[in-house]
């Protein structure tokens, strides 16, 4: 008996402990947030691309250079041509009544400095739209060399699918093989090359006609 209560001993203690471990419940959300198709959406790609797009020339304006746009922008507002209205009939008023209220005229009619003021004024506010302008142009200019590349791109996978289209209807025992000729037009790649040239040629015979009907006229 000892022997064997012993060994019993011996056996239990050297048995191996089960470790029990807790595993955290999973959430709905983090499960979303991690499946393959979360970043796949292609609206939301295409918003942050676009708003990437836009902080990145944003962060590429000087100091200098939104000074400028700030000025530009209570320029274009209502209040500031009220203040320019403000500004000219306080002008007018003070120096046509300036004698009876026994004032000294600062600028008798024809209010040859306030002329001088207006026009100061008009100059200054045209070269602040102008930079302001320049500036847009050229992002204009980047945004519609972006849609040109896209539209491009767009219609070389259009072709590839009307031609892979094509092919698996010909290879289709059941579905009658015939020819399309506006398909097989819509298969030739368009090259904007050819595009762009008969543009040219076609602006080109419209400017033409309008000088003759004008010349006619």
């Amino acid at each position: 008996m000892g022997l064997a209560g012993d060994r019993c001993g011996n056996m239990t203690h050297n048995r191996p402990m089960s470790v029990e471990t807790s595993v955290p419940p999973v959430s709905p959300s983090d499960t979303r947030d991690k499946s393959p198709e979360a970043g796949l959406d292609p609206i939301s790609q295409n918003v942050e691309a676009i708003l990437a797009f836009y902080t990145r020339e944003e962060q590429k304006i000087s100091r200098s250079q939104r000074i400028l746009e700030t000025i530009s922008s209570f320029v274009g507002r209502p209040p500031f041509l009220g203040s320019i209205l403000l500004f000219v009939t306080f002008w007018i008023v003070a120096n046509v009544f300036a004698p009876q209220l026994g004032w000294v005229e600062f600028d008798p009619p024809p209010f040859a400095w306030l002329q001088g003021i207006l026009s100061l004024g008009a100059l200054l506010t045209a070269t602040v739209v102008l930079i302001e302008q320049n500036r847009l142009a050229k992002l204009e200019g980047l945004r519609a060399h972006l849609d040109l590349q896209v539209n491009l791109l767009a219609e070389q996978k259009t072709t590839k699918l009307i031609d892979l289209i094509e092919e698996l209807r010909r290879d289709l025992p059941m579905v009658k093989d015939r020819h399309d000729p506006e398909a097989a037009a819509l298969q030739q790649p368009t090259d904007p090359h050819v595009v762009l040239a008969a543009l040219d040629e076609r602006r080109e015979t419209d400017e033409r006609q309008k000088g003759a009907k004008e010349t006619k006229e």
